[in-house]
């Protein structure tokens, strides 16, 4: 998410330029029914990740053909559910054997897809979208499997959301200096902002939900901030490269579904990691 600097908007709007009532509906949405899944069958969730990062899919391939850049959008989609059936049931080895196949059948695929002209950059640009969101996504499944698997999604979303409303929330009120070209309106005082928020929620949730220590949980949310401003730059890069403001518009006052996962895969990994050694 990318956060705004504190001034007026144009048009009278939000100070922020957004549709709040819409981003916040749209926002209440998406957390029910993260949490609905998450506890009751946790296989569902599994079908609100696929659907979420699907959806993303479809985004990211539809960008790169506004500059002639071909992928194939079902092999692609049927990677990513086969990818978290496989982390879910199979656990990271299974993950990692299914991305290197499908990788490797896009470029068998593209072979009788189009000749030889663009092979390398199709080819290459596929298999970057099967990695980028769908195998970041298999982490998720991976945080799921366990039995207290729940709470360790619910920890991991939860940091990473807050370090989105942190960040967002100080540099409305406070932004005033610019961290990157990349995104000017990313600010210190807001990056700030979501290393306080994720710090407070980190220790708060694995001290809770997990009984870990304090620090643990602490480690977690600033490492999640850093991260999750890592992702959200990532995706600025290629907005930019591609020439786009945002990736899609399905969800009122947020634009893509893309534009919201940027930051969550970019923190899986690590996260991921960190509770498999803390728990």
């Amino acid at each position: 998410m990318e956060e705004r600097t504190a001034g007026p908007s144009p048009g009278g709007g939000s100070r922020t330029g957004r549709n709040l009532p819409a981003a916040i509906g749209v926002g209440a949405g998406l957390a029910a029914s993260v949490l609905i899944t998450l506890y009751t069958v946790k296989e569902l969730f599994l079908l609100v990740l696929v659907a979420a990062v699907g959806v993303g899919v479809v985004e990211l391939v539809r960008a790169f053909a506004t500059r002639g850049i071909r992928v194939p959008a079902v092999p692609i989609l049927v990677g990513l559910a086969a990818m978290q059936a496989a982390a879910y049931w199979g656990g990271g080895a299974w993950l990692l054997g299914t991305f290197v196949v499908f990788a490797f059948g896009l470029l068998v695929w593209r072979m009788f897809a189009g000749g030889t002209d663009g092979y390398v950059r199709d080819a290459t640009a596929s298999v970057f979208i099967l990695f980028y969101p769908p195998l970041l996504a298999g982490f998720a499944a991976l945080l799921l499997a366990p039995p207290d698997g729940n709470d360790r999604v619910l920890i991991f979303i939860a940091v990473t959301v807050a370090s989105d409303i942190g960040g967002y929330a100080a540099g409305v009120l406070f932004g005033r200096h610019p961290m990157s070209l990349i995104s000017p309106k990313k600010t210190w005082e807001g990056f700030g902002g979501s290393v306080l928020a994720c710090t407070l929620v980190g220790t708060w949730l694995v001290t809770w939900l997990l009984g870990g220590e304090w620090w643990q949980g602490a480690l977690i949310g600033a490492l999640a901030a850093a991260l999750a401003t890592v992702g959200d730059l990532v995706e600025s890069m290629i907005k930019r490269d591609l020439g786009i403001k945002d990736l899609g518009t399905i969800l009122p006052g947020h634009g893509g579904l893309m534009d919201r996962l940027d930051s969550l895969v970019s923190t899986l990994v690590p996260v991921w990691l960190l509770l498999a050694l803390f728990v």
